[in-house]
């Protein structure tokens, strides 16, 4: 992997993990809802320019059921579901649970397209959802004010990208990545708009809030899917996806600088294995043959 591909995936694993700091501190202020309005929107109207100029709107058009999906299922449905998670539980552990995006996404690909999974796939499944479980019975709390059901809308919103995943590869195989990814932000835009509008907060955000809405949208969400289709472009699927395994250290390095959170010990156990059930799943890691 070149130097400048490498920085590229470290920059998008920074990205990616800062998402759930910034969603930590600015759902509180606006909510769920208008907050994730505002990452899709300001990303949209960040990658809307790029797709004109580059005159891809075509493409945009005869695929606009697929794209429109996209919208659904890989933006606004895990990102209010992930936003919603973030007014109880950490971004550490956040981070930690969207490393299951990759296993969601191999058990459809073999359950909805018949993709053999082999040794190794499986039983990085089973040892990925080991990790969730332990995870679970270690940061799970179903009392009311508790993390339980956060932890769940987490991989509700992991298992949503991994069926936009499966659908990506089913619908959208050979459209321009900046068509999807433009596509999809502008259909999520427009579909929680009323949604935003309806839940409002009745008191006007902070200064900071804003800053942190508006790096989400930008920086976390339109440079952050440029960066992962140049890496795709660049490198290959297989190893953009290591960006995976990075996310969550970032994620936990961020919330302790500014958050002040603990990592605690179930928690960086529980960790350790949903990202070595992660690796197996996407065949990075593979399970020892037998001579």
């Amino acid at each position: 992997m070149r130097l400048r591909d490498l920085s590229d995936l470290i920059l998008l694993a920074a990205l990616w993990g800062g998402s759930f700091l910034f969603m930590r501190y600015a759902a509180p202020a606006f909510g769920p809802l208008p907050l994730i309005w505002l990452r899709v929107a300001i990303a949209a109207g960040c990658l809307a320019p790029l797709l004109i100029l580059r005159r891809q709107g075509r493409a945009l058009r005869e695929h606009a059921f697929g794209i429109a999906l996209m919208g659904v299922f890989g933006s606004a449905l895990p990102f209010v579901l992930i936003a919603w998670a973030m007014l109880s539980i950490t971004a550490g552990l956040a981070s930690i649970l969207n490393a299951t995006v990759p296993i969601f996404t191999a058990m459809i690909g073999a359950l909805w397209l018949g993709e053999r999974l082999g040794i190794s796939r499986a039983a990085g499944l089973v040892v990925g959802f080991a990790g969730v479980l332990l995870l679970a019975a270690d940061q799970a709390d179903f009392k009311p004010g508790g993390s339980g059901w956060a932890i769940v809308a987490m991989l509700l919103a992991t298992l949503s990208y991994g069926f936009a995943a499966n659908l990506t590869r089913r619908l959208l195989g050979g459209v321009p990545a900046l068509v999807s990814a433009a596509g999809s932000q502008i259909v999520a835009a427009v579909l929680l708009l009323p949604f935003a509008v309806w839940f409002w907060p009745t008191v006007q955000p902070g200064l900071m809030a804003w800053s942190a809405a508006i790096v989400l949208g930008v920086g976390c969400t339109a440079l952050a899917f440029l960066l992962f289709f140049r890496l795709i472009a660049n490198v290959g699927a297989s190893r953009a996806v290591t960006v995976t395994f990075l996310i969550p250290l970032f994620g936990v390095l961020w919330g302790s600088l500014f958050l002040g959170e603990r990592l605690a010990a179930g928690m960086l156990v529980g960790g350790v294995i949903v990202v070595l059930g992660t690796a197996l799943a996407t065949g990075v890691l593979r399970w020892p043959a037998r001579a």
